[in-house]
């Protein structure tokens, strides 16, 4: 622990440093935490019964626009390893009963930037579109659609 001196009784310098000192170690955490989803996202694609078809169907999906008819067909197609997959990976809000509203915000975090990423691989993919399909899709409320987006906007992708 790194000792701090007081100069007075009224000198706050010390607890600011404490606090400081927390929220660095508390932030630290949460990176690891973050570091350890990236290192692990979508693993269970990678093995059956998930395999077999997202190796059939995820050119098929990168060649249409989300949110489609011809998207949800595919989706359709995709159910028993979207099932496995859903029940597999916390950061699909399909993985809890109440969806969204049981997510951390390690899941949200997750979630927003697979969306990111799987917009780029759709044809006229892109964040906000996917933010505004999935609020009605998945119910998400109106205050985390915001941040949401605040978000893509202060990283230049909206």
């Amino acid at each position: 622990m790194i000792e701090y001196k007081k100069v007075s009784e009224t000198d706050s310098t010390e607890e600011t440093l404490k606090h400081k000192d927390r929220v660095k170690e508390l932030l630290t955490q949460a990176s690891e935490e973050i570091l350890e989803r990236g290192k692990n996202h979508d693993n269970s694609k990678l093995e059956s019964p998930e395999k077999e078809l997202f190796d059939e169907y995820t050119h098929k999906l990168g060649g249409v626009i989300y949110g489609t008819d011809q998207y949800n067909c595919f989706l359709k197609d995709l159910k028993p390893a979207l099932d496995h997959h859903y029940e597999n990976n916390s950061h699909h809000p399909e993985h809890y009963t109440n969806g969204v509203d049981d997510m951390d915000l390690f899941d949200i975090m997750e979630l927003f930037f697979d969306w990111k990423a799987s917009g780029e691989r759709h044809r006229g993919g892109n964040i906000h579109k996917s933010i505004e399909i999935n609020k009605e899709r998945f119910g998400i409320s109106d205050q985390l659609e915001k941040i949401l987006k605040n978000t893509a906007r202060n990283k230049g992708w909206l």
